[in-house]
């Protein structure tokens, strides 16, 4: 979405004279070169030493800390850092716009030329699934180098690329490196100033603010290989890039290509499984055959070429799987901008408009979609999937490379997402945009987005009866990992959202962006997010794992949160904001906590920056670093305490890693409305995770 820079959050320090948080010590302009000197940890020396196979992890977790939560996927991962490797592990780290950062788990393998990760095979797979980053071009525009990937006694050399990773400066980000500040009237926090109105001018290092540095390769193997066999990852001595960053490994068995008979076969209306010619004039005709026949369409096995948007209604698109059936496309360049703004084309399925009376009865099943998208512009409509899709499923998809990979404009309703996967998106995984109701996105795994992995904005029209369920939402490098923005009557229930980078949190609800209010019951339930509760720059604060936003308008809904695990927020779990200049206008209320846990935060459980009040029901916490609550309401400091009640319904346990009040109730000291406020506490970073 289109995402204004937020205003500094004024408070009795200066901006300029926070403490930063010890994982962001090392600074947020760092150059590329500066990548590649963060603090290591070398392997053994004398090559690597016989060890156990690396740990099957999820979200770089033990998978028993997260059973239950998130999407239900046909891959293993595991971790470099737990690899065999003569490489140089980086990270952990935190800071925003370094390597370890946007990895997954906050760390990585950085191999030489020459240097190789190997792990062992958790078991029998036929693919796999590489997150990896290598250094961009010096004029920016990305590098291709080679891979050596060893399994078993073969071997091949697979292609990787940073030609859709390495974006720079202010939103909305440049593939320039030597680009001078996008937008020099805006505050920044490097200098904590506004850098046009600043005498004399600030020098800003550049590139400034380098991110999205990683990107994902598939690869089928060939034949099956049984548990237990090795998989190396070598740079060959030769390779282009300097360096090369193996961050996670997904071993998959994928099954046979999946064929349909009685069907509108693509190949027999010309499309071109070789990707040599276009084959979107194929797939209309095979579609408008289909129509008529009342058939679906078959796309068999292949690489197709397809440069515009496809448009779909009433029709059932089938591939033969998203590891075979493959839909590429080039990003085009408009001769001149189209009625909504778009300057570019590209790859992608749409509805017709909600103007037009939209589509009905679309169901897309079994295929991926490669992008061409480099840049965020906007206005562009190169989505992977777009338009209105009225009681209309998609299953089974992976969506790599566009902007966003589901954008849905409404009014439009009963449309589900399920079962895929979206990764290396410059926006959002998926935004349910402007009246979607009665929707459902489950059991979808996203990863490395440019914004929000899954959003809901109620522009201007509500957003009502949706649910987003059992997804699971990593390294998300801008924004927050789920957000909703105003609507009725939401649900986001069973997610595991993991590692976002920075201006963001795990979980989001946000009266901002010209959203219409929360009404209703606006329902997080049993989710589970770690290491989030991030620094947001433009307010050098910390967020929380969750966090309420009154911007635009107070959030008065009934906004129950229940169940949720909150594990390892690098800030704090809970943060209730708004924004200083509407502190005497916005409040929020209505808000419930009950059952949830908390496992280590930096700072506090509750950081509350606005007026209003919240309680709070057998909300279990340990591993605190700074006190509980954190609470300097709206600002005002009255004599009479905060402007934010919290107001305790029992249960509220402590335990014994709380170091300012060990085995009570940790919200005791702080009820009804005590002041607490301390601007930005000391961090402290908290024991990793374990079971309950």
């Amino acid at each position: 979405m289109t995402r204004p820079a937020l205003r500094p959050l004024p408070s009795r320090a200066p901006a300029a004279g926070g403490r930063p948080h010890r994982r962001l010590a090392a600074g947020l302009a760092l150059a590329a070169l500066a990548l590649a000197t963060l603090t290591t940890t070398p392997a053994a020396a004398g090559g690597p030493p016989p060890a156990p196979a690396p740990p099957v992890t999820r979200a770089a977790l033990d998978p028993a800390l997260v059973a239950g939560r998130g999407a239900d996927v046909p891959f293993l991962e595991q971790e470099a850092e737990h690899a065999r490797t003569d490489g140089t592990v980086i990270g952990p780290d935190r800071t925003a716009y370094t390597l370890p950062s946007e990895a997954s788990g906050r760390s990585a393998v950085r191999l030489a030329r020459g240097q190789h990760v190997e792990l062992t095979l958790p078991r029998a797979a036929n693919a796999l699934t590489l997150r990896y980053a290598i250094p961009d071009s010096p004029t920016g525009g990305g590098i291709t180098s080679p891979l050596r990937v060893t399994t078993g006694r073969d071997s091949r050399t697979i292609t990787l690329t940073s030609q859709y990773a390495w974006l720079y400066n202010q939103y909305p980000f440049s593939n320039d490196p030597a680009a001078d500040l996008l937008h020099p009237d805006w505050w920044i926090t490097e200098c904590g100033c506004v850098p046009a109105a600043t005498t004399p001018a600030p020098v800003v290092t550049k590139p400034f603010r380098p991110s999205h540095f990683y990107d994902e390769r598939r690869v089928l193997l060939g034949r099956t290989y049984r548990a237990g066999e090795t998989v190396r990852l070598t740079v060959p001595p030769g390779a282009t890039a300097e360096w090369t960053v193996v961050d996670v490994v997904g071993s998959e068995l994928v099954g046979p290509p999946h064929v349909r008979l009685r069907a509108a076969n693509a190949l027999l209306f010309g499309a071109d499984p070789t990707g040599r010619r276009d084959s979107a004039d194929a797939l209309d005709r095979a579609i408008a055959f289909a129509q008529r026949h009342d058939l679906p369409v078959y796309v068999p096995p292949g690489t197709y070429q397809v440069n515009r948007h496809v448009l779909v209604d009433d029709v059932t698109i089938e591939g033969a799987g998203s590891w075979y059936t493959v839909f590429r496309g080039r990003e085009v360049a408009l001769p001149t901008p189209a009625p909504d703004g778009s300057v570019h084309t590209g790859v992608g399925f749409y509805g017709r408009p909600a103007a037009e009376g939209g589509s009905h009865d679309v169901h897309l099943s079994g295929f991926a979609i490669r992008g061409d998208v480099r840049e965020r512009v906007d206005t562009d409509q190169v989505n992977g999937i777009g338009g209105a899709l009225n009681d209309s499923t998609v299953r089974g998809l992976h969506i790599q490379h566009t902007k966003v990979g589901v954008w849905l404009d409404g009014p439009l309703s009963g449309f589900v997402l399920e079962d895929s996967m979206i990764v290396d998106q410059v926006a959002d995984a998926v935004n349910l945009h402007t009246g979607v109701t009665g929707s459902v996105v489950r059991n979808t795994f996203v990863r490395n987005t440019g914004d929000d992995g899954l959003a809901m904005w109620s522009e201007g029209v509500d957003d009502a009866g949706n649910v987003v369920e059992r997804n699971t939402v990593q390294s998300p490098v801008l924004a927050n990992g789920i957000a909703l923005y105003g609507g009725r009557d939401l649900t986001v229930r069973g997610n595991l959202v993991a590692d976002p980078v920075r201006e963001g949190s795990g979980l989001h609800a946000g009266a901002r962006f010209g959203a219409t209010p929360f009404a209703g019951t606006i329902a997080f339930t049993d989710n589970t997010t770690v290491r989030a509760g991030t620094y947001e720059q433009n307010w050098n604060i910390g967020l929380g794992a969750i966090w309420l936003y009154a911007l635009d308008r107070s959030i008065a809904a009934d906004v129950r949160v229940t169940g949720d695990h909150y594990l390892d927020s690098t800030y704090n779990a809970v943060l209730l904001v708004s924004e200083f200049g509407v502190r005497d206008d916005v409040s929020i209320t209505g808000v419930t906590f009950r059952g949830v846990r908390v496992d280590g935060t930096g700072t506090s459980v509750v950081s509350a920056r606005t007026a209003g009040g919240a309680s709070f029901e057998d909300v279990d916490v340990r591993g605190v670093g700074a006190v509980g609550v954190n609470s300097c309401g709206a600002f005002h400091f009255p004599p009479t305490g905060s402007e934010f009640v919290l107001t305790d319904l029992g249960g509220n346990d402590g335990t014994d890693n709380n170091p300012w009040r060990p085995g009570t109730n940790w919200l005791a000291p702080f009820v009804p409305n005590t002041l607490t406020c301390d601007d930005r506490p000391p961090v402290v970073p908290p024991p990793p995770p374990s079971p309950w």
